[in-house]
């Protein structure tokens, strides 16, 4: 049987839809909304250097998703106590609630993704995706667990 489009790229876009609703509701791209995950799980302030490295972006494109994300009120910049030449981004408490949101929403997608997987094929689904993540090199699950 010839498939017409790949399994994994069907589940990606069913998932990246759901996620892109989700988040224009929250007044967010999906750029945005994963540079703002990318920041609620650091232990500390982060410079725009920072997130250029992390996620292989010009600093044109860093500052604007930064600038954008200050004007809506997610971030703000203070200069660095030793580096003067860096301003650190601070989330703000509507950064936090609409991270705790996206969370909750990550959560339902995943949910209904398997929701009529019995037990044991939930456990099989998650140790295959964790195979294939591996297979594929990517460092996304080292750093998230």
């Amino acid at each position: 049987m010839k498939r017409k489009i790949p399994r994994i790229r069907a589940l990606h876009w069913a998932t990246d839809q759901m996620m892109s609703e989700a988040l224009s509701q929250m007044e967010l791209t999906a750029s945005q909304g994963v540079v703002l995950g990318y920041l609620s799980r650091q232990q500390e302030a982060k410079c725009p250097r920072d997130i250029e490295e992390a996620f292989h972006l010009s600093h044109a494109c860093t500052a604007g998703i930064l600038s954008r994300l200050e004007k809506k009120g997610f971030l703000e910049f203070k200069p660095d106590e030793v580096d003067r030449r860096c301003k650190r981004v601070y989330l703000t408490e509507k950064a936090a609630a609409v991270h705790a949101h996206m969370l909750e929403r990550i959560a339902g997608i995943e949910a209904r993704m398997i929701q009529d997987f019995t037990l044991e094929e939930q456990q099989q689904f998650v140790a295959l995706l964790d195979r294939a993540i591996a297979n594929m090199g990517s460092q996304v699950m080292k750093e998230e667990s």
